[in-house]
């Protein structure tokens, strides 16, 4: 089955030969290496680039460990390159796999694959790509090691728009599995609920949270998977590391300090398995440092951390939104419009929240997400916090539903979900 990913694959033709190293970031198991390895492989191929200047490397294969040591890593790419006229391709998959634990934990040594990384660049018919699963030691790390020399390319899991087509079902269908068991492209291979729910828990278990223990050396697994659920049960809820230890205390559990759910939080999302969206005043134009919401990259591993117990469409509409949100390449954040307000007779400050405040460049939007619009009450409701804000960009509501596009009598834009998950310009109709 091919899966079309368009999207990141223009974005690497658009960046061949620049003199960057690619850095195709990612979670596990979203499609990097399929991205590079075939898509991009095969484009090479077709463009009348020869296969033996194409040096393919999945440090993750068993058949490639050795290379995870960076000195034969470099020895093997060298002697692949013969001929310092033609051009070379090296894709080096899961480079996380060439850093080793006392690397990361002692600032005073090199990491060797950066220098690796560093000879290659200074080779001029050398075009380099590599992919990895953990942002703090890949992509943070090479665009200060390289001095912005490094050039990012992030890998979602499937967006509604990708799954649709390659799941074979009307748009009805494809959203129901889709809400529930996600966006991992191996999902549309499996071929039954059970294979599929087993796939997730297997990722849960085997490779998310196990290297993630291994890596930082937690020997609190038991923790780290609790966190996990907790931050699962609560997308789109504020929270902080503070209301997190409020609950592992109320529920027995003493032993995880505020410091250690700290780290656990910035671990989750250096894998990408979750994504922060800070709160931002939108009249004071600043932001609130704390709480944030969390969202999950991908909802069909957040379904199966809780076994498929907790599948509130609501909130889960919501955090496919946001996902699809990163995916068009916007900044979001949580925005906050403060306002007074008459209660029991006195004159009070209240808070009103709008699910996501948008940015690209010069572009703004701002975005509730409503599950049903059923009366003018709740339209009411769902638009308080919008016509508060003064200022002239757009204001959006996103609707469960395949109704048309629409403008209210307060400027307002209501726009069905699946006219905004299927048509990257939406936003601007």
């Amino acid at each position: 089955m091919v899966i079309k990913r368009d999207k990141y694959l223009n974005q690497l033709i658009n960046r061949m030969n620049n003199g960057l190293i690619k850095v195709v970031t990612g979670i596990r198991r979203c499609g990097k290496s399929y991205l590079l390895f075939e898509l991009f492989y095969n484009y090479l191929l077709e463009s009348g680039i020869d296969k033996k200047n194409i040096i393919a490397i999945p440090l993750d294969d068993e058949e490639y460990a050795a290379y995870c040591n960076p000195h034969e890593l470099s020895e093997y790419i060298k002697s692949r390159i013969i001929d310092d006229s033609e051009k070379y391709y090296v894709f080096i998959d899961e480079a996380q796999y060439a850093i080793t634990r006392e690397e990361l934990k002692n600032p005073d040594i090199p990491i060797r694959l950066y220098g690796v990384l560093n000879g290659l660049l200074r080779r001029k018919n050398v075009d380099v790509y590599i992919t990895g699963s953990n942002s703090k030691f890949l992509s943070s790390d090479i665009m200060t090691e390289f001095r912005g020399r490094g050039d990012e390319i992030h890998v979602a899991p499937l967006s509604f728009s990708e799954y649709l087509p390659a799941s074979g079902k009307n748009k009805f269908e494809a959203w129901e599995d889709y809400i529930y068991y996600g966006g991992l492209p191996h999902i549309l291979a499996e071929v039954d609920e059970q294979s599929k729910v087993a796939y997730l828990d297997r990722l849960n278990g085997e490779i998310y949270l196990r290297d993630m223990c291994e890596r930082h050396d937690i020997s609190d697994e038991a923790g780290m998977e609790e966190l996990m659920k907790l931050l699962a049960s609560a997308i789109g809820s504020l929270t902080n590391p503070q209301k997190i230890f409020d609950t592992f205390r109320s529920s027995g559990r003493k032993g995880v300090s505020m410091p250690t759910i700290t780290n656990y939080m910035r671990y989750l999302q250096e894998s990408y398995l979750i994504q922060k969206a800070e709160r931002y005043d939108i009249k004071g134009r600043k932001y609130i440092s704390t709480p944030s919401k969390y969202y999950y990259t991908d909802i069909g591993l957040r379904n199966a951390l809780l076994n498929f117990r907790q599948h509130e469409e609501t909130h889960i509409m919501e955090n496919v939104i946001y996902n699809e949100l990163i995916y068009r390449g916007f900044n979001v954040d949580v925005g906050i419009v403060e306002i007074r307000a008459d209660e029991n007779g006195k004159r009070v400050r209240k808070q009103l929240e709008v699910d996501f405040v948008i940015n690209k460049g010069s572009k703004r939007y701002y975005i509730q997400s409503a599950y049903a619009l059923p009366d003018k009450d709740k339209m009411a409701q769902e638009q308080a916090s919008l016509v508060k804000i003064a200022d002239s960009f757009k204001k959006i509501i996103i609707v469960n539903g395949n109704s048309k596009i629409w403008r209210n009598e307060q400027g307002i834009t209501i726009m069905s979900l699946f006219e905004f998950l299927l048509n990257e310009d939406s936003l601007d109709l």
